[in-house]
């Protein structure tokens, strides 16, 4: 029986000279801050009145944010012109920033699942342009599309493919791949199916040191392998069988994880692996391989130096399903009151804000929130907050004490003098 060829995939150059010098343009009139520019050029700290701002050294959108907006506007300008009539599809969302979302679906992008449904699949057609996330997408997805002849505009960031080159290997050398990540989370779960995409491999993802150190137990003692499988339901490959698949392992991670975590979850593993089977023969039953993306470590790294100044409370500003945000607001929890938000107009007055709770996973209002008098709010950002978002947030905070930034500016460009 004759097989059918696969559909061709249609390449297109959104690199070209003249739809990036319109799309930069683009770009910075929606998401650059003139405001955050001149207070980063001025160390980072702005005063007025009984108010200072300090912003964390690195904040705001990666490269790989901006790689992956870039290659949207891109796609919109080139089907705009090249085949108006193209319909252009993405993935979920580009980043996790409900504004820039909002945004992309302003220009006429449609938004459909990550994980198109049979509806959603049935009304694509050979030719439709679909954009595929930052956090990529999974094998069997992306091989739906391509059996549709979609035409693929793939922005998934650098550092998400090099996790799922390792866990491949992984899976070649039948090492079952233990996933420092958030199951649910669509980088998690396209990693995961890329630990699959031999057919042979297996994955266990493990959100945190209480679930590793469950793991641990298993690998060292064994257990009730029904009740092991019921508690991590929903997070490991079929098929999975801890008496078998945790005989060898390779630990990686969702590229956004605290690095000084998913450290501890390679280590508590290795040490469980050298107990259990010695330290000879470490190398046949545990790997390891570094892959938080450099950004995401920098933001980290600046929130911890900020946290070490006085300051009476962190304002963190990006979305609510962002990862590498909500371990931002994370950092700043254990040291001091700390309000995520998604944009400045969740600063309600003086007196309330709303702001996201991770660990109850929905917004709350906290009364009194900013102290009164001299005051002194740290500021930072997810990579997928734009610095406009981040102005907003400035801009609201000295409104909330009756000044203006646009007359600081006015006045003078020197920063950090009381008007």
């Amino acid at each position: 029986m004759e097989t059918e060829a696969p559909v061709a995939q249609k390449k297109i150059n959104l690199r070209r000279p003249d739809i990036m010098e319109t799309v930069q343009a683009q770009v910075l009139s929606h998401y650059r801050s003139e405001l955050v520019e001149r207070i980063r050029a001025g160390g980072g700290v702005l005063s007025a009145g009984n108010m200072t701002v300090k912003l964390a050294k690195e904040f705001g959108f990666c490269y790989g944010v901006e790689r992956a907006i870039d290659l949207a506007y891109a796609a919109r300008r080139y089907f705009s012109s090249a085949s108006p009539d193209t319909p252009i599809y993405l993935l979920g969302e580009i980043i996790h920033n409900p504004e820039v979302n909002d945004q992309i679906r302003n220009m006429g992008i449609k938004i459909i699942s990550p994980k198109p449904t049979d509806a959603e699949l049935a009304r694509l057609e050979s030719g439709d342009a679909v954009i595929i996330p930052a956090f990529g997408t999974e094998v069997g997805t992306r091989k739906k599309l391509e059996e549709k002849g979609c035409v693929l505009v793939d922005t998934t960031c650098g550092d998400v493919m090099s996790v799922w080159k390792r866990v491949r290997q992984y899976s070649k050398e039948n090492v079952t791949s233990i996933i420092h990540g958030k199951a649910m989370h669509e980088e998690t779960k396209a990693t995961t199916s890329q630990a699959r995409a031999y057919g042979s491999g297996h994955y266990l993802v493990v959100f945190n040191l209480d679930e590793t150190d469950d793991v641990c137990r298993y690998i060292l003692n064994g257990g009730d392998k029904r009740e092991f499988l019921e508690k991590f339901k929903g997070a490991y490959s079929a098929g999975f069988d801890p008496d078998i698949h945790l005989q060898a392992v390779g630990v990686a991670n969702q590229t956004t994880m605290l690095r000084g975590e998913t450290e501890e979850v390679q280590r508590r593993i290795r040490a469980a692996m050298v107990q259990k089977h010695g330290a000879l023969e470490i190398e046949n039953h545990f790997r390891f391989f570094d892959t938080i993306c450099g950004a995401t470590q920098d933001r980290q790294d600046a929130l911890e130096k900020l946290l070490c100044e006085p300051m009476d409370l962190l304002i963190v500003v990006g979305g609510y399903n962002s990862s590498n945000t909500s371990h931002l607001a994370e950092m700043g929890e254990a040291k001091l009151p700390t309000f995520f938000i998604k944009n400045a107009a969740k600063m309600v007055s003086e007196k309330l804000i709303r702001h996201y709770n991770q660990h109850i996973r929905e917004e709350m209002e906290t009364q009194n929130w900013l102290p009164e008098g001299k005051v002194t709010v740290g500021v930072t950002a997810g990579a997928s907050c734009p610095n406009n978002l981040i102005e907003e947030t400035i801009r609201r905070l000295f409104a909330l004490r009756g000044i203006a930034v646009h007359e600081l500016l006015g006045k003078n460009d020197s920063f950090g003098v009381d008007k």
